[in-house]
């Protein structure tokens, strides 16, 4: 894709650390040390050039200036605490009546849902609070592994959004846990982890196979919402031309 040569048989994909560094301009030795993560000093310029020579989109880039410039900070000066949901955003819940709504916060535990996020997945409630996490639910729960047809597409997408809280806060401690958590328990979680997909608002065409309701489509939009417990909205909107609202309707009956 680089136009450099083929070469030998490479024993993983994707580019060697001295083809990175040549792409980019600088020092195998220098770049060894960026991916290690030593105390080095990046510039800018420098950032922009690896950036380029590995094809980084603008979700990607802000994950590497934040691995290399920011180094977590933030999370030394935002400590976690226990999330209430303001009441306009609650409002917001309640009045995507027909849309399964999740709010969650920076480490992906779920902290809000609406009527319509229990009907589809699962009800939440019944979930202790210390285990309410989203990335452990789509991978611990067995209706929600069913629930999609493509359960892998399903749960990259929310990966992608964690890896990006991840590089926000890096020096955070509870991430380096939560993931040797996952790793230990979840097979699945650590290949997925490592394909390394970075987005800060994917959206996605999601195709649900539901116990009750049968096939049902959506559209995924996630949304940032502004304030200092960095909390988001993952909304799932019926797709038009199908009868998936409908579908979500007959559950409220049930």
């Amino acid at each position: 894709m680089v136009g450099l040569p083929e070469g030998t048989r490479r024993r993983t994909p994707g580019l060697r650390r001295e083809e990175v560094a040549q792409l980019a301009n600088v020092s195998t030795t220098w770049y060894t040390w960026l991916e290690q993560g030593r105390e080095i000093k990046v510039s800018d310029t420098v950032l922009d050039s690896v950036s380029n020579a590995l094809q980084l989109n603008t979700d990607e880039r802000n994950y590497l200036y934040a691995l290399a410039v920011d180094n977590g900070s933030r999370s030394l000066s935002i400590q976690q605490k226990e999330i209430t949901i303001p009441p306009s955003l609650n409002k917001i819940l309640q009045e995507l009546q027909f849309c399964p709504t999740i709010v969650t916060d920076r480490r992906c535990n779920i902290v809000g849902w609406n009527k319509a996020a229990s009907h589809v997945f699962v009800e939440f409630e019944h979930i202790p609070s210390e285990e309410r996490n989203l990335i452990e639910v789509v991978f611990a729960r067995k209706e929600l592994r069913a629930l999609a047809t493509n359960w892998e597409h399903f749960v990259k997408g929310f990966l992608a959004i964690f890896r990006t809280y991840y590089g926000h806060y890096v020096a955070d401690p509870w991430y380096a846990r939560f993931i040797k958590k996952m790793e230990r328990t979840y097979p699945d979680f650590i290949r997925l982890w490592n394909q390394s997909e970075v987005h800060s608002a994917p959206e996605l065409q999601i195709e649900f196979r539901h116990s009750k309701a049968g096939k049902m489509f959506f559209n995924l939009t996630s949304l940032q919402v502004h304030g200092e417990d960095d909390l988001r909205c993952s909304v799932y909107t019926p797709i038009e031309d199908t009868d998936t609202e409908t579908k979500i309707k007959r559950l409220f009956d049930l």
